[in-house]
């Protein structure tokens, strides 16, 4: 069976797939004539609307356009401009220093990493949907960060117990237990946001689940060590202004052209919502969306909890006498 590929808008690798497979998304509308195919044989990348009689799509609907000229493989190399359906030629020829395999050739053609698309409104993250998103993640680390603690936590006590007889010992125990304290309730954060901002889907999961993402201020993709300092940016503002900063920064968000925060405008980042800079800008949500507003809503709740029980507690002790 012949087994083939193709690009899809983003210049990413499909496949392999069978022709059936080709045939079936083509007729949902997924892909068009304009699409770029390729399999075992052919020495370059194709339109499918000129391999359609292979592909078994002879019978299509007269609706659909074929009208797609071949494209030879010096033209695909000399002229790297977007094809007609929006995303980027592939490269026609194999590598010139002959280390060609006709396997490797849809993922060396297609790249890793689509390229951002320009053009069109992009719809920046307003402070709503980062706060929200920030209460999912902030569960999330931490989670992760108590998962790593508690096993410390015991191992250093049971330490301790050990050494109760050496004060000096006691001491040391108990500043090595304080700086691995804090090492873990900073470092796995700025782990997890580095590692999440700087992945395919460029987002950590609170963003994710509010429909945003995280983007150099051209549209690019952050990579890991921008994603890292942007978190330790953030942090070292919201300590050295002794927590005002967590206020300073939801009030850039706010009020800023671009809403951006003071470690954005460091780094050069944007937080935008997650079809920006795609070919599908008109997807993008202007609202706060569903996931904000209940994550919105439980937050609210939960502060009214507290609230409630922080004026219960404070009746009870009062009507004791102290």
């Amino acid at each position: 069976m012949t087994e083939w590929y193709y690009a899809d808008r983003q210049r990413r690798q499909i496949g392999p797939q069978p022709a059936e497979e080709i045939g079936r998304r083509f007729r949902a509308g997924e892909i068009d004539a304009a699409t770029l195919v390729w399999r075992e044989g052919l020495d370059s990348w194709q339109p499918l609307g000129s391999l359609r009689a292979e592909l078994g799509l002879d019978e299509a609907p007269a609706t659909l356009d074929f009208r797609v000229e071949p494209v030879a493989p010096a033209a695909i190399a000399a002229d790297p401009a977007p094809a007609p359906d929006g995303f980027h030629a592939v490269p026609a020829a194999p590598p010139a220093d002959g280390g060609y395999s006709p396997y490797s050739a849809p993922e060396a053609a297609t790249g890793a990493v689509a390229a951002p698309v320009h053009g069109g409104a992009v719809v920046q993250a307003g402070l709503w949907r980062r706060f929200a998103a920030s209460c999912v993640d902030g569960v999330v680390t931490g989670l992760l960060s108590y998962a790593l603690l508690i096993p410390v936590m015991l191992a250093f006590g049971m330490s301790m117990s050990s050494l109760v007889e050496s004060e000096l010992a006691g001491a040391g125990m108990g500043a090595g237990f304080l700086l691995l304290n804090y090492a873990i309730s900073f470092g796995v954060p700025a782990l997890y946001f580095a590692w999440m901002h700087s992945s395919g889907t460029q987002a950590s999961l609170g963003k994710m689940a509010v429909g945003a993402k995280v983007v150099r201020g051209n549209g690019d993709p952050v990579g890991f060590g921008r994603a890292f300092l942007r978190y330790l940016a953030y942090l070292l503002f919201v300590v050295l202004t002794c927590g005002i900063g967590i206020l300073i920064s939801g009030l850039m968000v706010a009020f800023t052209e671009r809403k951006q925060a003071p470690h954005d405008m460091l780094c050069d980042t944007l937080v935008v919502d997650k079809w920006a800079f795609t070919d599908h800008p008109e997807w993008q949500q202007q609202g706060l969306g569903t996931v904000t507003v209940v994550v919105l809503v439980l937050f609210g709740l939960f502060m009214l909890a507290l609230l409630v029980l922080g004026l219960a507690l404070a009746g009870m002790i009062a009507s004791m006498g102290f």
